[in-house]
């Protein structure tokens, strides 16, 4: 009996050893028990592109539950992002990711070699020397800028038909912040979408010259919307130009196109549709490429520019949201997806490209002929074209 017990107790043994050491196989081929991820935010959750990028910590949140310390700091503005760093590096943080566009991210990385820093792309990085824990992504904008110009051009298109609207009256209007390349690129893919479906619709844009301001953000909707736009879009922060065309639209028809947050809640009547960079898949391939111990562009699905990737509708990091059907003229959602299912086949450079002119607002001997096309994100993740088109683009003081 002594023996029958004592082969027993060996083949526990046995068998606890094998379990132990697959374990310890697991750690060392890159498993770990926890993660501990850093948030910086730019914002708060109460302005669009913060909430939007906050989407993504909430993924983390969802697929990791306690095995995930997560710590987020707020209304972190550039030039003020050091001592959060720090702070998050003292509290062990394995990755921390950025939405704010400063440089200091990039200078003080070298610092933690053992931290990954990831930062939503504000400059062309391809010719630039970075620390290799420094990491830069965005999802390829324009795409969801250009679907939402094909679903403004519909309704512009049904107005015209309906006799809501002249032809010489289809003006589209864009509240932006500043004049970077990021802003244009955006906002000429937009109107390019709305020609798609009405060749002469022409835009005009004003800057308010910060991001993040309601009130100025608000006015300038206003002053484009009494210059005779009957749609307005935006690339700023605040849900003022949202706010200026539903109060509008109690006395006559303008549209609000969204981007960053759907607007249908505070203007139910007059928002149409919506375009996000959607940030999850990026950041929840790099948290698992920490946990598994692996780079992270070998990790994640996109096109990798050294330590920047981007990724358009093929790879789920560009969305839309909230058609509002009722708004929505017939056949909508057919043409959207329509251009979708192009982009997603890798064919996007169908975008810049016609018998237009564009010319550099800040060197006007510096064109570009897009009768020959160009392409956007081909070697970066941040947006680079910056020319106005000449023209069909008006910029109002």
């Amino acid at each position: 009996m002594k023996r029958v017990y004592i082969t027993a107790a060996l083949t526990c043994l046995v068998i606890l050893a094998a379990v132990v050491g697959c374990f310890r196989l697991l750690n060392l081929s890159g498993g770990r028990t926890g993660v501990k991820v850093g948030f910086v935010y730019d914002n708060d959750e109460s302005t669009p592109y913060t909430y939007n990028f906050s989407l993504a910590k909430d993924a983390v949140e969802r697929k990791y539950g306690e095995r995930a310390e997560i710590f987020t700091c707020s209304n972190v503005l550039d030039d003020q992002i050091e001592d959060p760093i720090r702070e998050l590096a003292a509290k062990g943080c394995d990755i921390i990711f950025f939405n704010g566009y400063g440089e200091l991210v990039r200078e003080l990385a070298p610092e933690y070699p053992n931290i990954q820093f990831c930062q939503a792309s504000y400059m062309d990085m391809s010719d630039q020397t970075v620390p290799a824990n420094y990491h830069t992504f965005k999802g390829e904008a324009y795409q969801g800028r250009y679907v939402s110009g094909i679903a403004a051009g519909m309704k512009i298109k049904e107005m015209i038909e309906n006799g809501i609207i002249s032809e010489d009256q289809a003006i589209v209007g864009f509240v932006a912040a500043f004049p970077t390349s990021e802003v244009i690129s955006g906002y000429t893919a937009f109107l390019l979408g709305v020609r798609s479906v009405v060749p002469n619709a022409v835009m005009r844009v004003r800057y308010t010259e910060t991001w993040s301001s309601y009130a100025q953000e608000k006015s300038a909707a206003q002053q484009l919307i009494q210059a005779g736009c009957v749609i307005i879009s935006q690339h700023t922060d605040t849900i003022g130009p949202a706010i200026a065309c539903e109060e509008a639209f109690q006395s006559k028809p303008v549209y609000f196109v969204g981007y960053n947050q759907s607007m249908s809640e505070v203007a139910p009547a007059a928002s149409l549709v919506t375009s996000r960079i959607c940030w999850e898949p990026y950041v929840l391939t790099a948290v698992d490429a920490i946990v598994k111990n692996r780079k992270i562009e070998a990790a994640v699905s996109g096109r990798v520019h050294g330590t920047d990737v981007s990724a358009g509708f093929e790879k789920g990091w560009v969305e839309m949201i909230d058609l509002n059907l009722q708004a929505a003229a017939p056949g909508t959602q057919q043409a959207m997806d329509s251009a979708i299912e192009q982009f997603k086949r890798g064919k996007g450079d169908f975008v810049f490209k016609g018998d237009y002119i564009g010319v550099d607002p800040d060197d006007p001997k510096d064109t570009c002929d897009l009768r020959g096309g160009y392409v956007e994100n081909e070697n970066t993740s941040y947006p680079l074209f910056h020319y106005i088109l000449s023209d069909i683009i008006t910029i109002e003081n």
